[in-house]
């Protein structure tokens, strides 16, 4: 009787496993430069089958970060059919040393003005807007520099949802 119980159990474990397995999804994760799309995919798949997180560093304890923003993508792995990410250095860095695989969208490095606009349009604070302004061709090319990921970089007008 033991033994059955125990094969039982075994075997309702198995099964168990098999099934999380069948229902997890293929997950995109997409460390994307603010500005690209992220949040307006986000609300165009809202309510569909599609499965997308807009995951916003900005609303992350800092004093945990960025440890508890890679959790937080790790517990979605498999839940989302994409999650959008923050494209910080020590996130994507994060991401190569945990073995994650991502794509890194960006904006060509010649479309600053165009991105301060959007950012100005979209009621970015002006703080944002410096932030950016001076930090600009530095982020780019740490962008265009980074290593273990595949790189998309978008021209003039192309937003993320125009190239997933």
């Amino acid at each position: 009787m033991v033994c059955i119980n125990r094969r039982r159990k075994t075997m309702n474990t198995k099964i168990e496993n098999t099934n999380s397995i069948i229902n997890r999804r293929y997950t995109l994760l997409c460390a994307a430069f603010p500005g690209t799309g992220k949040t307006t995919m986000f609300n165009k798949f809202a309510g569909s089958e599609k499965i997308i997180l807009d995951s916003d560093s900005s609303k992350f304890n800092k004093n945990q970060f960025p440890q508890n923003y890679l959790q937080h993508i790790k517990d979605n792995i498999g839940k989302a059919d994409i999650i959008f990410i923050s494209s910080h250095k020590e996130v994507r860095d994060a991401l190569v040393a945990n073995g994650l695989p991502f794509t890194l969208i960006y904006p060509d490095k010649s479309l600053k003005d165009e991105y301060i606009a959007r950012y100005k349009d979209r009621g970015n604070s002006s703080q944002f807007i410096e932030l950016v302004e001076k930090n600009w061709d530095l982020w780019i090319d740490e962008c265009e520099n980074q290593k273990g990921c595949k790189h998309i970089v978008l021209p003039s007008m192309i937003f993320i949802g125009d190239v997933l």
